[in-house]
């Protein structure tokens, strides 16, 4: 594996990796699935190992253009973590929002520390892409409300903006589906762990939520925000 920063790996180099990984557990419940994976193919990795791997790679944006174009899931995958954000533009944003395989890769795409959430731009997107007609692009404006609410710059938005946006989560939430619905969970979970005042909020609505049922197979218990919320780590850090 190449050194952090000397982006001298090629698309050949990833995709030859990505072969000699395989899993073939992983590769058979990706065919289980094979009528939402948007046309991709997969070699079965998981995500932490695609982390890791792309890491030895570092920041390589034209690598991630290339590995974009491929139909390999998890070349893709790279290809979003390698990407650097400093040259990221809303234009590319939009086209790649587009291609994300049905929202396959939405989660990785604006969420799991993603570089989109990185640019000087990504408040904006957000705000653009919640109040979306289109579904996928809802579901990455709340993936990246979630990473922009654990932001401590001081370019974050203010309490007020988080306010808001919950307030926009309640009136919203009933008509949405399950995959964005656990968009907006992850954002009220993030936003309810900044302050006392937009933890009472979040968890208001998170209860009016209620716990969420993502897993058709039963084998994930439901996704509870309220529990979370008023875990004894929040009370703590909040010193609620």
């Amino acid at each position: 594996m190449p050194k952090a920063g000397t982006n001298s790996t090629t698309k050949a180099d990833v995709l030859a990796h990505l072969k000699a990984e395989q899993d073939p557990r992983g590769i058979a419940s990706w065919k289980k699935n094979q009528d939402c994976s948007g046309g991709l193919q997969s070699y079965g990795i998981g995500l932490t190992r695609l982390r890791s791997y792309a890491k030895g790679i570092g920041k390589d944006p034209k690598l991630a253009k290339l590995l974009w174009k491929t139909k390999v899931y998890e070349a893709r995958i790279i290809a979003l973590l390698v990407d650097d954000p400093k040259g990221m533009t809303i234009e590319q944003a939009e086209t790649q929002v587009e291609e994300l395989a049905g929202g396959h890769l939405a989660h990785v795409f604006a969420s799991c520390d993603a570089p989109l959430a990185k640019t000087a731009f990504a408040a904006d997107l957000l705000d653009r892409w919640i109040r979306s007609k289109d579904p996928v692009r809802r579901r990455c404006g709340y993936g990246l409300l979630y990473e922009i609410s654990k932001s401590k710059k001081k370019s974050a938005p203010d309490e007020a903006a988080f306010l808001a946006y919950v307030e926009h989560i309640e009136q919203k939430y009933t008509r949405e589906s399950t995959d964005i619905l656990m968009s907006m969970a992850g954002a009220l979970l993030g936003i309810g762990k900044r302050t006392k005042k937009l933890n009472r909020a979040a968890l208001r609505v998170a209860k009016k939520i209620g716990p969420i049922d993502f897993d058709p197979r039963g084998k994930c218990d439901p996704f509870d925000v309220a529990k979370h919320l008023t875990s004894d780590y929040a009370r703590k850090k909040l010193g609620l």
